[in-house]
C-alpha cells in the first residue's frame, strides 16, 4: 500500500530542522497540510511558507512548556479539528562529557528528547482520535539500541524513547492509532555538524552520514506499511542489535571501532570544509555561519 497524503493534517515537531523540514517538504509535495512546529517561530513560519501546496502554518512552541504544547494543540483543533499524523521529530545532543556538564543541561536534554514526545503525543490523543486513520511517527535513533559512550544522556533519552514508543505502539494499536518509530544513525544535519566540530562521538562515523531524505524515506515506509520500527540502514541496525546480545563485551569491542570512527569523523569534517560549511581556526574546527 502507498499512503495517500492528500488533505492529511500532519504536525511535525522540530519541523524547521534538517530532518524535520525534509519531512515537511516530502509530505506537502504529496498534498498534505503541514503544521510546522519549532521552538524558533521565525524558522517555523519560513519553512511553512516554502512548502509546496497550501494550508501550511508555522508555529513557535517550546515543547518543554506544557501550556505551550496545549496551546499548539488548541491552534490545530481550531484550524483543522484533527491530526492525521503526528511526527515527534524534535531532539538535541551535546558534546559535553558527562563528568563535566551541568545537572541542568542533563535535565533539559532528557526532558526534550524523552519527555516532550510523550507529553506531545498524549496531548494530541483527542485530535488523533478525530482522524479516520490516525498515525504517530517518532524519530528515535540507533542510539536507542547501542550505547554511545561519549553522549550518555542522549543514549539514555533515546533508549527510553524507543522503549516508550514500542509500548505506546502496542497500547494505541489496539485502540485504532498506529504508532511506529524511525531509527536513523548519523544524519547530515546542522545538529551533527555542530557535534562534529565540537569533537563529539566519533563512534557514529563508521560510515558516511546518511542524508535527511533517507530518514524521510523510512518515515514514509512506516506510513505505507505500519509497524513498530523502521531502520534507515537495515544492515547497520542488525550489527548493533547483534552487538547488544553480549553487552559485557562492549569494552573490548569499542576500541576495534574507535579508530575507524575517528577517521570517519575526520573525513566528514573535511567534507564540511569542501562544502564551505566548516573551517579550522587556530587548529579548532568551527561552523561557517550562513550569509543572510
Amino acid at each position: 500500500m502507498t499512503y495517500d497524503f492528500r488533505d492529511k493534517v500532519i504536525v511535525v515537531t522540530g519541523g524547521a530542522g534538517g530532518i524535520g523540514s525534509a519531512m515537511c517538504h516530502r509530505f506537502a509535495a504529496g498534498g498534505a497540510r503541514l503544521v510546522v512546529v519549532d521552538i524558533d517561530e521565525t524558522r517555523a513560519r519560513r519553512t511553512a511558507a516554502e512548502l509546496p501546496g497550501t494550508g501550511h502554518v508555522g508555529l513557535g512552541c517550546d515543547l518543554l512548556d506544557r501550556g505551550a504544547v496545549e496551546g499548539m494543540a488548541d491552534h490545530v483543533a481550531a484550524a483543522h479539528g484533527r491530526i492525521d499524523v503526528l511526527v515527534n521529530n524534535v531532539g538535541m545532543t551535546s558534546a559535553e562529557r558527562f563528568d563535566v556538564r551541568s545537572v541542568e543541561s542533563i535535565e533539559r536534554e532528557i526532558n526534550l528528547n524523552l519527555l516532550s514526545p510523550l507529553v506531545t503525543t498524549r496531548t494530541a490523543i483527542p485530535l488523533l482520535r478525530a482522524s479516520d486513520d490516525p498515525r504517530v511517527v517518532t524519530t528515535v535513533s540507533l542510539g536507542g539500541i547501542f550505547p554511545l559512550g561519549e553522549t550518555p544522556i542522549y543514549t539514555a533519552s533515546k533508549f527510553g524513547l524507543r522503549g516508550a514508543m514500542l509500548a505506546i505502539g502496542l497500547d494505541l494499536g489496539s485502540k485504532g492509532i498506529k504508532a511506529g518509530s524511525v531509527l536513523p544513525s548519523a544524519t547530515d544535519t546542522p545538529m551533527l555538524r555542530q557535534e562534529a566540530v565540537d569533537g563529539g562521538n566519533s563512534m557514529q562515523f563508521q560510515d558516511p552520514p546518511q542524508q535527511p531524505a533517507d530518514v524521510v524515506n523510512a518515515a514514509v515506509s512506516l506510513l505505507d506499511k505500519p509497524r513498530l520500527e523502521a531502520y534507515v540502514r537495515p544492515g547497520e541496525s542488525r550489527l548493533v542489535r547483534f552487538a547488544m546480545l553480549a553487552p559485557n563485551l562492549l569494552p573490548k569491542v569499542f576500541p576495534l571501532f574507535r579508530k575507524r570512527g575517528d577517521r570517519g569523523m575526520a573525513r566528514y569534517l573535511e567534507d564540511l570544509r569542501r562544502r564551505g560549511l566548516a573551517r579550522q581556526v587556530d587548529g579548532r574546527w568551527e561552523l561557517v555561519e550562513a550569509s543572510a
